[in-house]
């Protein structure tokens, strides 16, 4: 009895050290295995992908009055293309963002990329106004569903530390697209055929599907782990992969995949249901509806006011595009350099091994320095309707364009980090919620917009805007002193 007491009690010793030896190997592991010139390069991949998503908005702009010359219908039939592009670009990450989280984000990238490819060379070829409006809808499907696939890549190979640094090059990418677009729409346009915006759209998606095909990897976490797995599906691995490594196969433990959720869209809304995220993605859709009425009334109001014409009035998007890049850049710096002033004062190591956020402040840390930044774009959408309804020199126009743009951006940048940190394992489901709420906000402000300038005027149409927008301080305020006693309560903390 007794020796088989000994015997039992050195089996738990050696099954309990096992379990220690195997806890200190998971830990050994690095967070990711691409190496920092290999997540540059996948950060630039998700993001090339994902600046067409807001190039093929603004883009197309300046070729409305084109259009419907050509196709023979009114311009008002034109502008319920921009809509109907708007509303499908609410819906479409829902579906494909809960996808990516599921099976990957390689087959939904290429699959996506495939169908804006397609629409593109259709809307190039149309003739009738009912396959444009077609073809648009799924060109918008094809392109807005990359953002929220970009934002589950950057969850997969980063970690808190330089999460920052990743969203900031991200929305770089994308804000410069509405300076950019109405530029290059209204030359093609004028100089060629309106078609020719979506031959180079056509061409220039086309080589980059090419590139994505050949090289990109997988990288969902429950797909391929750290990057260490070999997917179990072929679609899951780049053809590169499959042609120069055919002897690779997938490890017994990688984990498998699941099935398709046709539930999509549903399990996106539900992370609303969490109270950090539903502020945060307040936040962004309220200031993202103050970005879009500010796009949208710009063009109108400088050809009316200083008599411009399309094209000149294209490059007034140009300052805030230009504060919107800098200010991307500098702001995913600023969240980095900011996690790790609050790590330190958290007395909290650096890991590079481990993403996890269990007892840290991120609230915190995130939301160190956006509240001047949120009075700073208030004031400038005040000044902005002021600035046109008396008429000031244009200077002043752009110079407030460029405030403008760069804060709105800081709060992009912010608010896309705290996101993913907040939902690493479903980033691209959260993001495809907050892509759906923006822009149902921001078809509300637009819709609004011209019934407003007309019944009150700009001046204080956006003096309202600038009140909206200022709301979002207290709502932070609250996230920053709340956000960690409200996951600790429902038990997410760390997760």
């Amino acid at each position: 009895m007794n020796n088989r007491g000994g015997e039992c009690e050195n089996s738990t010793k050696v099954g309990i050290e096992t379990k220690h030896e195997v806890d200190n190997i998971a830990v050994s592991q690095p967070y990711t295995i691409f190496t920092p010139t290999q997540q540059s390069l996948l950060l630039y991949a998700c993001s090339i992908s994902a600046i067409f998503s807001t190039i093929s908005s603004f883009i197309y702009f300046p070729a409305i009055t084109a259009i419907a010359q050509d196709l023979r219908v009114s311009i008002q039939s034109v502008n319920f293309t921009v809509t109907s592009y708007q509303i499908i670009s609410g819906i479409a990450p829902s579906i494909f963002g809960s996808m990516a989280d599921e099976l990957g984000r390689r087959p939904i990238i290429i699959f996506t990329s495939l169908l804006y490819l397609g629409s593109n060379i259709g809307l190039a070829l149309t003739r009738q106004y009912a396959v444009l409006l077609i073809l648009r809808c799924l060109q918008s499907a094809g392109a807005s569903s990359s953002i929220a696939i970009a934002y589950g890549i950057i969850a997969d190979i980063s970690i808190p530390e330089n999460r920052g640094s990743f969203v900031g090059v991200l929305l770089g990418f994308t804000n410069a697209a509405p300076s950019l677009g109405p530029v290059i729409g209204g030359v093609l346009s004028q100089s060629l055929s309106w078609r020719w915006i979506f031959w180079l759209l056509a061409i220039t998606s086309g080589s980059h599907l090419l590139l994505l095909a050949i090289f990109l990897p997988e990288t969902a976490r429950n797909v391929v782990e750290n990057g260490s797995m070999v997917p179990h599906r072929s679609v899951n691995r780049s053809i590169y992969s499959l042609l120069f490594h055919p002897h690779l196969h997938s490890s017994s433990n990688a984990r498998m995949q699941h099935g398709i959720n046709l539930l999509g869209p549903v399990n996106s809304l539900t992370t609303l249901l969490d109270r950090a995220n539903f502020i945060v993605i307040l936040v962004g859709g309220i200031t993202y509806t103050i970005y879009g009425c500010l796009a949208a009334s710009l063009s109108a109001q400088v050809i009316h006011i200083y008599s411009l014409n399309y094209l000149i009035a294209g490059l007034t998007y140009l300052p805030a595009g230009i504060g919107g890049m800098f200010a991307a850049y500098f702001t995913g710096k600023l969240l980095d350099y900011e996690y790790r002033l609050t790590a330190e004062k958290q007395g909290i190591p650096s890991n590079p091994h481990s993403a996890s956020l269990a007892n840290f402040p991120i609230d915190k840390a995130r939301l160190r320095s956006v509240f001047p930044i949120i009075i700073v774009n208030s004031i400038a959408t005040t000044a902005y309707g002021w600035t046109l309804y008396k008429k000031a020199h244009i200077a002043v126009l752009l110079v407030v364009q460029f405030f403008s743009g760069a804060a709105q951006v800081f709060v992009f940048v912010t608010c896309g980090t705290l996101l993913t940190d907040l939902n690493p394992g479903k980033s691209s489901t959260v993001q495809a919620s907050y892509s759906l709420i923006r822009c149902a906000l921001s078809a509300a402000g637009i819709a609004a917009l011209d019934a407003m300038i007309r019944g009150i005027g700009i001046g204080w149409c956006f003096t309202i805007f600038g009140a909206l927008g200022a709301t979002c301080v207290p709502l932070l305020y609250l996230l920053k002193t709340r956000g960690r006693s409200w996951r600790m309560k429902s038990g997410t903390e760390g997760h």
